[in-house]
């Protein structure tokens, strides 16, 4: 197992109100993993919304390419996951749901803890990488306001504090790791 190289702590990356505190790749047996941890609150606005029954949505998208110079870049893999937020006003609790996973969450800290990062999260076959290929990954972590209620996305208008995201595109070494920032 290769472990990778931490995106530069020292220049940490700020982008809509979301710092990308740690990133990086590894290969395990047959796949490429991707580790990511974020720092970050919701605005005002968007806990307003959750406390009045209103989901809240996370996406993050990650797409690795490979560089060609005869034509484009070639998509070796893609993979994205999205995470759901809600308030249980009878249980008085959060509940966070990503695929067919819900957990339970006493605190919006606590639950907020489990939306701010991933390890070992699947995001290719390493079959479908060549080990001479020059490769780079694009990665976006955001508040998903497409899949807020209609009434709301009509209203929204991308108002304060409703536009959390991130998007990086970063170099990966032969081995798949990330490169280094200088």
């Amino acid at each position: 197992m290769l472990s990778a190289a931490l995106l530069g702590l020292a220049a940490p990356v700020l982008a809509e109100g979301i710092e990308l505190a740690q990133l990086r790749t590894e290969k395990v047996e047959d796949a490429l993993e991707l580790s990511f941890q974020t720092r970050f609150e919701l605005p005002r606005a968007v806990e307003e919304a959750l406390m009045k029954g209103v989901p809240i949505y996370f996406t993050a998208e990650v797409t690795v390419f490979r560089n060609r110079w005869y034509w484009r870049d070639a998509r070796a893999s893609r993979a994205n996951r999205t995470w759901r937020l809600t308030w249980q006003a009878l249980t008085r609790q959060y509940r966070i749901s990503t695929g067919g996973l819900n957990q339970s969450f006493s605190t919006l800290g606590e639950a907020m803890a489990s939306l701010r990062g991933v390890n070992g999260w699947r995001i290719g076959d390493l079959r479908d990488m060549d080990d001479d290929g020059r490769y780079y990954l694009e990665f976006s972590y955001k508040l998903d306001t497409s899949q807020l209620p209609k009434p709301m996305q009509i209203g929204l208008g991308l108002p304060q504090g409703w536009t959390l995201g991130l998007e990086r595109t970063l170099n990966l070494n032969p081995d798949l790791t990330l490169r280094q920032s200088p």
